[in-house]
C-alpha cells in the first residue's frame, strides 16, 4: 500500500486541528448560549409582557401578566405556565438551528482550511522537493556534480539544509575534479617514457647484431608497453568522459556505427568474428569523439571476448535506431556464459570475469567503465544482459536530437 506523502500527511494534521478547535469552539458556544438563553428568561418572567400589537403603556396590575393568542390576559401560575412552554419552543428552535447551521458551516469551513493547509504545505515542502531533484540528478550522473541548489528565501531550516547540501557537492566536485586532472596529468606525463621505452626496444631490435633472442625479448616488451600505452590512453578518455560537457554538436549514430564497423573489420577478420551491422537512423547530440569512443568499446569488446559456444559462428551485432524520443545503439555478441549477477561489476574499471583477472592481451578493462562514463555525460544510460547461449547484449540510451 502506497504511503501518504508529507504533504499529504501535514493537510490532515491542518484539517483535523482545524475541525478539534471548531468543535470545541462550538460546543463552548453552545454552553454559553444555552445558559445565556434561560437566564433571559427567567428575568422576563418576572418583568411585564404585552402583546406586540398593543401599545408600550404601562398596564394594571403591576405582576406580571401576558396576552395569549386569542387576547387574554393572563397573569400569576397561568402567565408563567404560557412563558414557559413559549421559552421551550424557542429554546428548541434556537439550539436546532444553531448546531446545524453551526456544523455545516465547520464543515465548510473545515474543507476550506485543509484546500489552504494544502496549499500551504505544498509551498513550504517546495525547497525540499528541489533538494531531492538535485540530489537525484547528481547521483545518477556524476557529471552533474557542479549543479547547485542556491535556495533562496528567509534565512530558516531549509534554508541551512539547503546550503548545507551545496558545501557538501562543492567539495565533492573539488575532489573528483582534483582526481581527474590527477589521472589526466598522470597519463600524459607516462606517456614520454613509454614513447621513450618503445623507441629504444624497436632501436635494439633492428640492429644487424640483435641476437634472435634479444629479438623475442623486444617483442614481448614491445606487447607489455603496448598494453601499457592502451591503459594510459583509456583513463584519458576515462577522465575526459567524466567531465561536464561544455559544447555539443549533433550526431548521428548511423555514421559512428559503419565508421567503427568499418575500421574494426581487420581486427574481427582476424579473430574469425564476423561484424554484422544495422545502422539505422538515431540522431543524438554530444561529443563526436566520445561517442565514436564509445561504439569503438562496445565492439572491441564484443570481438575480443568471443567464442563459438553453440557451433553457430562467432559474431557481434551493432544496431542503431531511434525509439520515441530516444536513440539506442544495441551491441551483441556470441561469448562465454555470464552470470547475471557478474554483470553488473563488468562496468567497473579494471575488472575482468573468471579467468580474466588475470594481465592478458585483451584489454585494461576500462572498455565499459569508459562506454558507461560517455553515456551518463550524455544524459543516458547502459544497460546489459546476459544473451541466451553465452554472450552479453548492451543497450546504450540516449536522447534524440529533435533538431
Amino acid at each position: 500500500m502506497k504511503r501518504l506523502s508529507l504533504r499529504g500527511r501535514l493537510t490532515l494534521l491542518y484539517g483535523g486541528l482545524f475541525m478539534v478547535a471548531g468543535v470545541v469552539l462550538l460546543g463552548v458556544t453552545y454552553a454559553l448560549f444555552n445558559a445565556n438563553l434561560g437566564q433571559q428568561y427567567r428575568v422576563l418572567i418576572k418583568g411585564t409582557y404585552v402583546n406586540p400589537g398593543t401599545s408600550q403603556k404601562a398596564l394594571p396590575p403591576p405582576d406580571a401578566y401576558v396576552m395569549n393568542k386569542d387576547g387574554a390576559v393572563l397573569s400569576g401560575p397561568d402567565a408563567e405556565r404560557v412563558l414557559a412552554q413559549q421559552r421551550d419552543q424557542v429554546r428548541a428552535a434556537a439550539v436546532k438551528t444553531f448546531l446545524t447551521q453551526g456544523s455545516i458551516a465547520l464543515v465548510a469551513v473545515g474543507a476550506l482550511a485543509a484546500g489552504f493547509g494544502w496549499l500551504v504545505a505544498g509551498r513550504v515542502l517546495a525547497p525540499l522537493h528541489r533538494v531531492t531533484d538535485t540530489a537525484r540528478r547528481i547521483s545518477a550522473s556524476p557529471s552533474a556534480l557542479h549543479e547547485r541548489i542556491a535556495l533562496k528565501g528567509p534565512d530558516d531550516e531549509v534554508k541551512n539544509l539547503a546550503d548545507a547540501f551545496d558545501t557538501m557537492v562543492e567539495r565533492l566536485d573539488h575532489s573528483f575534479d582534483g582526481q581527474r586532472r590527477f589521472v589526466a596529468n598522470a597519463s600524459h606525463e607516462l606517456r614520454t617514457p613509454l614513447t621513450l621505452g618503445r623507441a629504444l626496444v624497436e632501436v635494439a631490435m633492428h640492429r644487424r647484431t640483435a641476437s634472435a633472442d634479444l629479438k623475442e625479448l623486444g617483442e614481448s616488451l614491445l606487447t607489455i608497453n603496448a598494453r601499457h600505452e592502451q591503459l594510459i590512453e583509456g583513463l584519458l578518455i576515462l577522465a575526459d568522459s567524466e567531465k561536464q560537457l561544455t559544447t555539443t554538436y549533433p550526431v548521428n549514430f548511423a555514421d559512428i556505427v559503419t565508421h567503427v564497423a568499418g575500421q574494426l573489420a581487420g581486427e574481427a577478420d582476424a579473430a574469425g568474428v564476423e561484424v554484422i551491422r544495422g545502422a539505422g537512423d538515431a540522431p543524438t547530440r554530444g561529443d563526436a569523439l566520445l561517442l565514436e569512443r564509445l561504439v569503438h568499446n562496445l565492439v572491441e569488446n564484443g570481438i575480443r571476448h568471443n567464442t563459438d559456444q553453440q557451433g553457430s559462428g562467432r559474431w557481434v551485432r551493432v544496431i542503431s535506431k531511434t525509439v520515441g524520443d530516444q536513440v539506442e545503439v544495441v551491441v551483441t555478441n556470441t561469448g562465454p556464459e555470464i552470470p547475471p549477477y557478474e554483470v553488473e561489476a563488468l562496468f567497473k574499471p579494471f575488472y575482468r570475469l573468471g579467468a580474466e583477472r588475470l594481465v592478458g592481451g585483451k584489454g585494461a578493462g576500462l572498455g565499459l567503465s569508459i562506454v558507461r562514463s560517455v553515456a551518463e555525460a550524455h544524459g543516458g544510460t547502459v544497460t546489459a544482459v546476459p544473451r541466451a547461449g553465452g554472450g552479453l547484449e548492451i543497450t546504450v540510451v540516449l536522447p534524440v536530437d529533435p533538431g
